[in-house]
């Protein structure tokens, strides 16, 4: 063989392992695992329209388990991820590869958030707790809760909204907005009323925001599911004669002060509409977010005579009814002597 041709083989050769190894890493870059969470399946990516490709990457190199930050920039910039960046929350998993996490980046594949709002009696505290499950801060939730032209749009006011929320778990995008929230709101509320349950409301002679706002009341007077139809039937009974509703937890709500346990002549002489006290008929507003069993409680109340309830005494959580103002007063009696043994004065 002459001298050219081994120089020709050589050349040939080196340029074929120089394609063997370039091909090799490149399938490497692209294909191979670069993602090695160590106490978890998965790492949870939260983007912000602040976030540019380092701030990114960096994040995936420090906390989210990326094995080869050089190979994950060359990729991200491959595919123009840098032009291309998407905010949402991102579930980025064991084992992928640079190829499968550029891509659910690029393409804005995030994952959803689920969300509650169990226990809110306002709108600060809806506001408040759905601002540590969304990237919408405190005042943003609060100032679509006051839109009054979004609201208008959607057929509520700045009270009324509340009754949007009924409580359940929902999924969301983290990055949804003030006004998507509130639109997809509206579309579970008016899911949740279907035929059957807007019969029961036209039967029981309530529209479904009046059922909102006497389930909430009954929510507030009892922690006994068994016992909610029972409630939600006495209160069907007062606002049929005409009576007002003397709900303890109107009184707390119209005060203000949810740390108070004992209701005092006082706080009875407050001046609110939420006052039932001094005011017939039903609040301008829910007192709560009612669960489902709540305004189920309503639309299915028991049907009794009782007009008078009392906590028992036992502090069960149950309650003494009464369909007089004399059994009451014996059954009020022994749980004034309870609170007061118990020294709860307030």
């Amino acid at each position: 063989m002459d001298k050219r041709r081994k120089i020709l083989l050589v050349v040939f050769i080196a340029l074929a392992v120089i394609a063997i190894t370039a091909s090799t890493y490149t399938y490497q870059i692209f294909y191979s695992s670069n993602v090695d969470i160590k106490e978890a399946k998965t790492y949870e990516l939260f983007i912000s329209e602040d976030d540019d490709i380092n701030s990114i990457s960096t994040t995936l190199n420090e906390e989210g388990g990326l094995v080869d930050y050089v190979s994950f920039r060359f990729v991200s910039k491959l595919l123009k991820y840098n032009e291309n960046i998407k905010e949402g929350r991102y579930l980025v998993k064991k084992g992928m590869t640079n190829l499968e996490l550029v891509r659910m980046l690029r393409a804005g594949n995030q994952s959803p958030v689920k969300i509650t709002f169990n226990n809110c009696r306002t709108k600060e505290d809806i506001a408040e707790k759905l601002s540590k499950e969304l990237s919408l801060s405190k005042e943003e939730l609060l100032f679509s809760l006051n839109d009054s032209s979004l609201l208008n749009e959607l057929g509520y006011d700045s009270i009324s909204i509340l009754s949007a929320f009924i409580p359940n778990t929902y999924e969301v995008y983290w990055n949804i907005s003030g006004e998507a929230l509130l639109k997809r709101m509206k579309y579970e509320h008016d899911q949740f009323w279907n035929k059957t349950r807007l019969q029961k409301a036209e039967e029981v002679g309530l529209s479904p925001y009046e059922v909102s706002v006497l389930a909430s009341i009954v929510q507030a007077e009892t922690i006994k599911k068994d016992e909610k139809p029972k409630v939600a039937g006495l209160y069907i009974n007062r606002l049929k004669r005409g009576m007002r509703l003397q709900s303890d937890p109107t009184v707390v709500y119209a005060v203000g002060d949810f740390d108070i346990r004992r209701v005092l002549t006082k706080h009875l002489q407050v001046d609110s509409p939420y006052n039932t006290y001094k005011y017939k008929g039903l609040p301008p507003g829910p007192i709560n977010l009612p669960e489902i069993s709540s305004i189920d409680a309503v639309l299915n109340y028991e049907k009794h005579r009782y007009i008078f309830m009392c906590a028992k005494e036992d502090f069960s959580g149950y309650h003494n009814f009464a369909i007089n103002s004399s059994q009451h007063s014996v059954n009020a009696a022994k749980y004034r002597r309870a609170l007061n043994r118990k020294r709860i004065y307030r």
